[in-house]
């Protein structure tokens, strides 16, 4: 190929010794202006142009790294912050459980205090109840044996005929009648529980 090329450059410069036409592989003055203005043209290029859009594209792709840089910090702490809430959520239902079921303990123990103290106050009223009707049956024990001593013993000496007042054998009568008396109240109230069964 160097070959070809020395032949050619001989040829154009044999045709250039006789006056011909000028070879275009062979470089002329127009060439060396056009190379000069290229490299002039480069160097202002690369002085003037070049460095100033380099700057840009660095300082654009640094800006780009740090929007990214802080999307990926934004996006951790969103995510962190969504782990919080729901770590917070998860607790705040663990506190609701835990706070209805101290009601519900409260609430019931609320309930058997209020039932054994009404309990109680039902006993305390029943006591008083059996106390007053045994006061009032002792009462009316007392009455009766007074009043049917002096009836029975006015009775009795009515149809006896003649004055039973002695005090200590008109006592004796009394407290014999009133002891018939409980006994057959005692076997009825028994004979109604026999019959009731």
């Amino acid at each position: 190929m160097t070959a070809g090329i020395l032949a050619l450059t001989s040829a154009s410069s044999s045709e250039e010794g006789g006056g011909g036409t000028q070879n275009f592989l062979v470089p002329n003055a127009t060439f060396f202006v056009e190379l000069a203005a290229f490299l002039l043209l480069f160097y202002l290029l690369a002085r003037y142009v070049i460095p100033p859009v380099n700057r840009a594209m660095t300082g654009r792709q640094e800006a780009i790294r740090t929007q990214f840089a802080e999307l990926d910090e934004a996006k951790e702490k969103a995510r962190q912050a969504e782990e919080e809430f729901r770590s917070q959520l998860t607790d705040a239902r663990h506190e609701g459980a835990k706070i209805r079921e101290e009601a519900r303990e409260q609430g019931a123990q609320i309930i058997a205090e209020a039932r054994e103290q009404a309990q109680v106050e039902a006993d305390r009223i029943k006591e008083n109840g059996h106390a007053q009707v045994r006061a009032e049956r002792q009462q009316a024990i007392a009455s009766l044996r007074a009043e049917v001593g002096t009836l029975a013993t006015e009775l009795a000496g009515r149809i006896v005929g003649e004055s039973l007042e002695d005090d200590e054998r008109s006592t004796r009568v009394v407290d014999r009648f009133l002891a018939d008396v409980e006994s057959m109240q005692a076997a009825e109230a028994t004979a109604q529980q026999d019959g009731g069964r």
